[in-house]
């Protein structure tokens, strides 16, 4: 018999019979919570999972690999503040389409919607003389109205946001096509501007700041108030959502305004880093973003997540970045082969994992209902009458 075994029987002995919540009761309870002690400590001892923390095992593996390969170019300081100012503008516009995504719709026109947000900011700052700030602020706004429009076909015109989106994205580019001419436009910024995307602090580009700034803004609206698990509601089962009480048509318009205002940011900031428009900036952008955000949707939570996305977008940067160095000034192919490729195992890993459209059973809204159910209990006076 084991000490154990002879403490617990010697306390049930000593207990009350009346259920008396003596010490020995209490010594009782703390030695049958003993056995957990052990299992608690190995789960804090065990590795972070394979499958929630792919992108950081990848990451590694590509600092190791290319680190080996290319050592005096790929482990230095230069390298990565180049892979992190030059993914800033990219990770921003992969925020911008994670946003209606939490609600199982797509908006594919965040490539075009930045490419109108540089064309715009280029074409103001060579004919008017407007302040970049209100030129940007407009800008985010005008593109914020577009997604109106497209939350507009989506919600009154019950059109698929896959469909909806890739026309607005014929339209767009029809637009700056007419407003540029058909030519690169270069801005005449002024060095305050160019400073804003170029200058680094401690090292860090601004660029990554405000990324970071902007990810923690979305990250706790998202995972921390009413209208983030309204949203993951949504994205669930939308008519379950509906028939709960959530105003599912609003949220979701509401996620596609945002959604193009945070690409005409990014736009604005490609324009404060680099200061010139081409006709095809916006779709070179829009796959890299997607890749991240699907590869995303499948770490940490395993669905639509802030910090999923930016970690799966860096570790897909680095790779692109080392492959780059290994293959030398010809390897102009390796960026679309490698996106391409990741891209397809991205929304292949998310599919199968139903990290994309999570909880077509309706789980989000079950708890939802579950809860409001038990507060609606809990307020409700008792029946039985009083003594």
């Amino acid at each position: 018999m084991t000490l154990q075994t002879l403490t617990t029987s010697r306390t049930s002995s000593t207990a009350s019979p009346a259920g008396e919540c003596g010490p020995s009761t209490g010594s009782a309870r703390r030695n049958e919570q003993r056995p957990a002690a052990p299992a608690s400590r190995s789960r804090r001892l065990a590795p972070p999972s394979l499958t929630r923390f792919s992108a950081v095992y990848l990451w590694l593996t590509f600092l190791v690999l290319f680190g080996a390969l290319k050592f005096h170019l790929f482990l230095t300081v230069r390298t990565t503040q180049l892979v992190f100012s030059q993914g800033a503008v990219t990770a921003v516009l992969a925020l911008a389409f994670l946003v209606p995504l939490t609600t199982d719709t797509y908006d594919l026109s965040v490539g075009e919607m930045m490419s109108l947000s540089i064309v715009l900011t280029a074409w103001f700052s060579q004919h008017a003389s407007i302040p970049f700030g209100v030129v940007a602020a407009g800008t985010v706004v005008f593109c914020g109205l577009i997604g109106a429009v497209s939350g507009f076909i989506v919600v009154k015109l019950r059109v698929n946001s896959l469909i909806a989106t890739l026309g607005m994205t014929q339209v767009l580019s029809a637009f700056q096509l007419y407003v540029s001419q058909n030519r690169q436009i270069a801005g005449k910024f002024s060095t305050t501007v160019v400073g804003l995307g170029n200058n680094k602090v401690l090292g860090i580009p601004f660029l990554d700041i405000y990324l970071i700034v902007l990810a923690a803004v979305m990250w706790f609206v998202l995972e921390h108030t009413p209208v983030g698990r309204r949203m993951f509601a949504i994205g669930g089962n939308r008519e379950a959502a509906r028939l709960a009480g959530i105003r599912a048509d609003g949220i979701v318009w509401s996620s596609l305004v945002v959604s193009g205002a945070v690409a005409g940011l990014a736009g604005v900031l490609y324009s404060a880093q680099v200061g010139a428009y081409t006709s095809d900036i916006g779709q070179g952008y829009l796959f890299p973003a997607l890749a991240a955000v699907f590869f995303g949707a499948s770490q940490l939570s395993q669905r639509p997540n802030v910090w999923g996305t930016l970690i799966a977008y860096f570790a897909l940067a680095f790779g692109i970045q080392g492959l780059s160095l290994q293959f030398g000034a010809g390897a102009f192919w390796v960026s679309p082969l490698f996106q391409g490729v990741a891209l397809i195992v991205a929304v292949a890993i998310a599919s199968t994992r139903g990290s994309i459209g999570r909880g077509r059973d309706g789980s989000a809204v079950r708890r939802m209902i579950r809860s409001r159910s038990a507060g609606e209990a809990a307020a409700r006076p008792s029946a039985e009458p009083a003594a």
